[in-house]
């Protein structure tokens, strides 16, 4: 099965994706058995640069899901990673876009203007129904950043967040990028946290609309004896870890799948 069917063969009405979560079949042990009305399913459609999707179809899947998600349907965070894109929000200006060449622009109902997503980045994609849950986008927006900088913390970086971009910034450089949509209650796209890749995609636009924006990733950031053979897996586990708190704290509850 290709990336690109892997995406599509994913949605269905309770979308199981036929390679649901990490080999040992539970990506977070320590909150699987936890009794929630309303759990929040975290799913791995693939961390490897291997297993990277092309952008497009997870688009239309989180679309789909998102109009087809009943009251009862539980809330759902995607992690993977994806092709090589560039996507453009809604209000996204062509001036940031510098120097595409070969990889492709996807023009997507984000908020925000360019970034770039690729093999080694860690994108966790938040459907939350956000009514139900009870928070505002504001705060739903601040749980994703300070989760991230929960992350950060746990390997011994600060990061922080701007309210005029948002986002996490390690000394003043973005290395997570966050855009979301609300439709009818319910938010879709998310967050991308860059782990371990080739960042020179970025000097092809203005990441976010802001022109000489530095970019950095984690595996810089770590010292140079640092074990980073799983540092993508052991990142989004903690990720989920993260997210798991945050969002129960704000009224949403959490398992795993």
């Amino acid at each position: 099965m290709t990336a690109s069917n892997r995406a599509t063969a994913a949605v269905g009405a309770e979308f199981t994706p036929l390679d649901d979560l990490s080999p040992s079949g539970d990506f977070l042990s320590s909150t699987s058995a936890m009794a929630q009305d309303r759990p929040l399913l975290i799913r791995n459609l693939g961390l490897q640069p291997s297993q990277a999707l092309d952008y497009v179809p997870v688009w239309d899947a989180m679309r789909q899901f998102t109009a087809s998600r009943s009251d009862e349907t539980p809330d759902q965070i995607w992690m993977l990673n994806h092709q090589p894109v560039f996507t453009q929000g809604q209000a996204g200006k062509s001036e940031h876009l510098l120097n595409t060449e070969e990889i492709q622009v996807v023009q997507i109902d984000r908020g925000g203007q360019v970034t770039y997503h690729g093999p080694g980045q860690l994108v966790a994609y938040v459907l939350i129904d956000v009514r139900r849950a009870g928070i505002g986008v504001r705060e739903l927006v601040e749980n994703i950043e300070l989760s991230v900088i929960d992350v950060l913390e746990q390997f011994g970086i600060v990061g922080e967040s701007q309210r005029k971009a948002p986002g996490v910034y390690v000394n003043g450089a973005k290395i997570a990028a966050l855009g979301l949509r609300v439709r009818q209650g319910c938010s879709y796209h998310g967050l991308s946290f860059n782990i371990d890749m080739d960042l020179s995609p970025f000097r092809r636009i203005n990441p976010c609309g802001f022109e000489g924006m530095p970019v950095t990733q984690l595996r810089d950031l770590l010292p140079a004896n640092a074990d980073v053979g799983n540092l993508m897996a052991e990142a989004a586990r903690r990720l989920g870890v993260a997210l798991t708190a945050r969002l129960k704290r704000s009224g949403t509850g959490s398992t795993r799948h």
